[in-house]
């Protein structure tokens, strides 16, 4: 039969497919039931920057109101017991996890710039997080700020998570660089062990009878998939980190033609929540049918055959092909 396991991260992982970190995660039932379905790991729902540093401060307005309006209130606290720090109740549901399934589960945190809301990266250490994703997420707006600044904010945020914790740590980050391999490289000196392809950003919508701006986050296609597909094949074997493929994935050749790129895992969400967690095995199925059908025994063999440093024309990743491309149309 068919050897469907993976490493990613340094961890052992019984098959590629891996939950995204999305709202499936926010529940332990959820995360019982993506193990049930046979799913290789879970990366937790995100906790954003935005959250962490709201909550910190509303709990120092607590912690201080009242203290210096008379003598006796010198000594006055909350009572803490009705203040529940959502923060931390991320951190207890990653120990349930755990305590619950044998997977690995991998933290998730969403931020852009560096400060002491990082220190929940040992946070989700201690709580037993296998490892840690990191989800580099800013808008540059700022006509003052360079491209060069923004990276800088990037590396100096890795290398600051990087000093909190002992486990392995993937960025996740966006297309939008105007030289990614160089990016991707730096990202990995400053301490990044894998790299996930790509971050799907929110893109606002205007309603144009209200004339509001609505929010508006649509499901991911396979169409979606030739971007982070075209990177990952670019940086197989050229930045020591290991590659996570997402964006895109939904069927078993999804992930075929990821772990041909190169990547270590594909990560899906999508498909997950549109059609139920039952589309695993089903994935998987597909996976392991075509497998046996071009006989190849492991991911492992399969993994970087595709990528740009192996195929016999690595130009077809580049701007070469794009005329090539085009002309495919002259003769229709």
């Amino acid at each position: 039969m068919a050897d469907l396991t993976t490493t990613y991260l340094g961890l052992h992982l019984k098959n590629p497919v891996v939950a995204s970190a999305s709202p499936l995660s926010k529940k332990l039932d959820s995360i019982k039931r993506l193990e049930d379905a046979g799913i290789g790991a879970v990366v937790m729902y995100s906790l954003f920057e935005e959250q962490i540093t709201h909550e910190s401060l509303a709990l120092n307005y607590f912690l201080d109101r009242g203290t210096e309006s008379h003598a006796e209130a010198q000594t006055y606290f909350p009572d803490l017991g009705h203040y529940n720090l959502g923060a931390d109740s991320y951190v207890e549901l990653i120990a349930k996890a755990k305590a619950a399934v044998k997977i690995p589960i991998i933290g998730s945190l969403n931020g852009a710039t560096p400060g002491g809301w990082v220190d929940y990266a040992k946070k989700i250490e201690q709580a037993g997080a296998d490892a840690l994703e990191l989800n580099m997420y800013h808008i540059a707006t700022d006509l003052g700020m360079s491209s060069q600044d923004l990276e800088q904010t990037y590396l100096d945020l890795v290398s600051d998570v990087r000093k909190q914790i002992h486990i392995p740590l993937a960025v996740k980050l966006a297309p939008f660089f105007t030289s990614l391999p160089n990016m991707a490289a730096r990202l990995v000196k400053a301490g990044a062990n894998g790299l996930v392809l790509f971050n799907r950003f929110y893109q606002p919508d205007i309603d144009v009878e209200t004339l509001e701006v609505t929010p508006d986050i649509r499901l991911s296609t396979s169409e979606e998939l030739r971007l982070p597909l075209r990177w990952v094949a670019i940086l197989y074997g050229r930045v020591e980190a290991d590659l996570a493929l997402t964006s895109g994935v939904h069927t078993g050749e999804d992930v075929i033609k990821a772990a041909m790129a190169g990547a270590s895992v594909s990560m899906l969400a999508s498909e997950l929540i549109h059609k139920g967690m039952g589309r695993v095995p089903e994935i998987l199925g597909e996976i392991t049918r075509w497998m046996e059908e071009f006989e190849y025994d492991s991911i492992t063999q399969m993994k970087g055959s595709m990528s740009q440093k192996n195929v016999a024309d690595p130009a077809a990743f580049e701007r070469a092909n794009y005329m090539k491309a085009l002309q495919s149309y002259d003769n229709r």
